[in-house]
């Protein structure tokens, strides 16, 4: 990782956040590798482990349909999909380094270890900050380094979207305590369902496009990605809401992430 991957991510009001370095083919496994580090890190319960499980199971998974075919243009989704975890990896080493992480993925940092915070919440509080945040800048990145208009990624977006769709619903499923604990009233049931991937998902691509457009006035851009990141760190912090409960049976860990730790070798 380069000095400029480690400088936290936060912009300034004069310029964009500084972008990950341009990524070769096969960037993917690389990724897959570090976030396993990350994984044998950090204990079951923490946090940003029950996330990066998650992350992990979704990059093992976009690489298998990159090599089916799935994808339309597997050059520019691989680079995309590599910008996009980048960010993520470059807050884990942010925070790691004690430096300042981005806003968005600060509240999983803090609360990472609150004994009242569930499993579903440190996976959902990751995606709202990776989606609504990291996604944006990681299709600007992609069009500027290939000098492509957003049109042309956009039917490989939603692809990419359909996998982080089915992800999701598996973790609600697999992390949501079952019928026999929760009844409507459950403050978990509440929480949870008030944030929505589909809205994060078109939400970032709107905050992509907005951001297309003003990459010819880049201090309002960089105010534009300012806020964005504060935004989306205040919809993080509502998720990590700590419930505070009766003991309850721990959920089992969801199919796909118990896969991500026995994944065929890349």
């Amino acid at each position: 990782m380069t000095s400029a991957e480690r400088t936290p991510m936060r912009a300034g009001a004069a310029d964009l956040p500084p972008e990950p370095s341009p990524h070769a083919p096969g960037a993917l496994h690389s990724v897959v590798l570090r976030m396993r580090g990350i994984g044998a890190e950090l204990p079951q319960g923490d946090g940003v482990a029950v996330f990066n499980r998650v992350y992990l199971s979704v990059t093992q998974e976009l690489g298998r349909r990159l090599d089916s075919g799935w994808f339309t243009d597997r050059a520019s989704t691989e680079e995309l999909s590599a910008r996009f975890a980048g960010r993520y990896l470059a807050a884990v080493e942010a925070q790691r380094e004690g430096s300042r992480p981005p806003a968005s993925w600060r509240p999983l940092f803090q609360l990472r270890r609150h004994p009242y915070v569930r499993p579903l919440q440190f996976a959902l509080a990751g995606i709202n900050a990776h989606v609504g945040h990291d996604l944006p800048l990681a299709l600007l990145a992609t069009c500027r380094a290939r000098r492509t208009e957003p049109e042309e990624l956009e039917g490989d977006f939603e692809r990419v979207g359909d996998l982080l769709t089915l992800l999701e619903e598996r973790i609600r499923e697999e992390l949501m305590p079952g019928p026999d604990l929760l009844d409507v009233a459950d403050p978990l049931t509440h929480l949870t369902g008030a944030w929505s991937l589909e809205m994060a998902r078109a939400g970032a691509w709107m905050a992509f496009r907005a951001l297309w457009g003003l990459r010819v006035l880049p201090e309002l851009a960089g105010e534009f990605t300012e806020r964005l990141d504060g935004s989306v760190g205040m919809a993080g912090r509502c998720l990590l809401t700590p419930l505070p409960c009766s003991p309850r049976r721990a959920p089992a860990r969801p199919a796909a992430v118990r896969g991500a730790d026995r994944a065929p070798a890349e």
